[in-house]
């Protein structure tokens, strides 16, 4: 019996192993593995056809100098803008979408449904909208308000916040469920309390509902900030020059042109590393700072 027992339990932990080999074997091969290669090509020239030629820092000294690197970082720091917006927009629907009113699921599924539509799609679709002869958005603004719209996606000035609003609109509804999420959880007794002491409907909201939501504004602000760094598809598709005067281009967006059109693989892999280094410096700095404004119980 005690045999038995034993090999039994040897199995179980064999099956155990097998099953967490898995992901571990995908990781190695599809992560560290690419990580560490990516590592050592950043310190190289090559064109994926002849042999990397080792160059030292001469990539990294050489993003310092390039123009395109200053300003696929400024593009994508300024896009870092929706994400207040966002946030408030989305606090703002879950707020609504928390009210006991019939058919309220209805407009919550309408409001996620942008989360998971095809990004290539979706873009596609809001460039048809922003085309500055025919699109639906400057014929509404001419509709309704005889204001002659400007050229959306070929006007250095508006490129990146058309870019900002197509993000908010597909970006709103996964925020709006994590913060109806937190909404239902806030005890109905702090209200309660609240109303006793004379509290109005705004000083509920900005002495208790903000407060106790703060776990998920952080998370949604470290979220945000890793996204817009990692912002590629929108921009390849709506504007695949970069935009005007390279003015929608963003790191991702940089690195993928060196890389895959002008097979500079090492110089490509200098700038992924940088970016890793300029995200693992914000994450940081959020948790950080998050000790100080962060409610946790």
């Amino acid at each position: 019996m005690k045999n038995k027992m034993i090999s039994y339990r040897r199995k179980e932990i064999g099956w155990a192993y097998g099953f967490v080999a898995i992901p571990v074997l995908g990781f190695l091969l599809f992560g560290l593995l690419p990580l560490i290669a990516s590592g050592i090509l950043s310190f190289t020239k090559w064109d994926m056809v002849t042999s990397p030629k080792f160059v030292g820092f001469t990539n990294y000294v050489n993003l310092w100098k390039d123009e395109k690197v200053h300003k696929g970082l400024f593009n994508t720091f300024f896009m870092l803008i929706h994400i207040p917006l966002g946030m408030f927009i989305s606090l703002l629907l879950a707020m609504l979408m928390n009210q006991k009113v019939r058919g309220v699921s209805i407009f919550r599924t309408i409001f996620y449904i942008p989360v998971i539509s095809p990004v290539v799609a979706v873009s596609l679709l809001w460039m048809w909208m922003l085309n500055y002869d025919f699109g639906l958005v400057n014929q509404f603004l001419w509709d309704w308000f005889h204001i002659k719209g400007p050229n959306w996606l070929g006007d250095p000035h508006w490129v990146k916040p058309s870019l900002i609003l197509m993000g908010l609109w597909g970006g709103v509804g996964g925020n709006m469920v994590l913060y109806l999420a937190g909404l239902q959880s806030i005890s109905s007794t702090y209200y309660e309390a609240a109303e006793v002491d004379g509290a109005n409907a705004f000083q509920k909201f900005t002495r208790i509902t903000v407060p106790l939501l703060s776990n998920i504004h952080f998370f949604v602000v470290v979220m945000g900030v890793i996204g817009t760094f990692q912002a590629f598809s929108q921009v390849y598709v709506m504007v695949p020059d970069g935009g005007p005067e390279y003015s929608a281009a963003t790191v991702v967006f940089n690195i993928f042109q060196h890389a895959f059109e002008y097979f500079d693989m090492g110089y490509a892999s200098a700038e992924a590393w940088m970016l890793g280094v300029i995200i693992l410096i914000l994450t940081m700095i959020q948790f950080r700072l998050s000790k100080r404004w962060a409610y946790n119980d």
